[in-house]
């Protein structure tokens, strides 16, 4: 049965044939773009599965449109569509906060406090003293999850608001599963625990 048999040929070809064309677009290009982020994050599983959806809607889409090849209507909508899902796409994968990113932290001002409290709550980091154009300065590396950056954003803010920082996304992460307890790391977060205790 035809689902469009009841509706009005003339609405059919000039309304609800571009808007189905809009979305359908919407669709495989939202999924599209996050199929490449996907991809650059080494994540080819699912990105295979999307890529699927994606070229399946796409025909669909297509298809409609060469057979009413008259109608600048369709043009419009799949145009449109593109544009809109590219935006959409890119939004959903922010939302979703795939992967995980590295973050250099460059600061001038005495970071002591930054990295303690780093420390104290677990932030796996590395620093470095380093010279800038105006003098010393310190630098942090921290790899995490791209859903904790707003928290690490915040926390250099507090400690640190004039810190110049960068944000990368990383592709892979050689995690070890296990540090050994007598590590300089472990030492020092044990030291910085206990002086964070006896100072409440």
């Amino acid at each position: 049965m035809d689902i469009f048999s009841g509706v009005d040929p003339t609405i059919l070809h000039w309304v609800i044939m571009p808007l189905f064309i809009f979305c359908a677009r919407i669709i495989d290009v939202s999924l599209g773009t996050i199929r490449i982020i996907l991809v650059s994050k080494g994540i080819r599983g699912l990105a295979a599965v999307l890529g699927f959806i994606e070229v399946l809607i796409w025909i669909i889409a297509i298809g409609q449109i060469m057979q009413n090849l008259t109608n600048f209507m369709n043009y419009l909508g799949y145009a449109s569509g593109f544009a809109t899902g590219t935006y959409v796409g890119v939004f959903i994968e922010n939302k979703l906060s795939i992967g995980k990113v590295v973050i250099r932290i460059i600061t001038k001002r005495d970071s002591t406090d930054l990295l303690e409290y780093l420390l104290i709550n677990d932030y796996y980091l590395t620093t470095m003293d380093a010279e800038g154009r105006f003098g010393d300065v310190k630098i942090i590396f921290l790899v995490l999850k791209r859903k904790e950056v707003p928290q690490l954003i915040s926390i250099i803010n507090r400690f640190n608001p004039n810190a110049f920082y960068t944000i990368e996304d990383v592709r892979f992460v050689n995690e070890t599963s296990s540090i050994p307890k007598n590590n300089p790391f472990f030492l020092k977060l044990n030291n910085l625990r206990k002086a964070f205790t006896l100072r409440k």
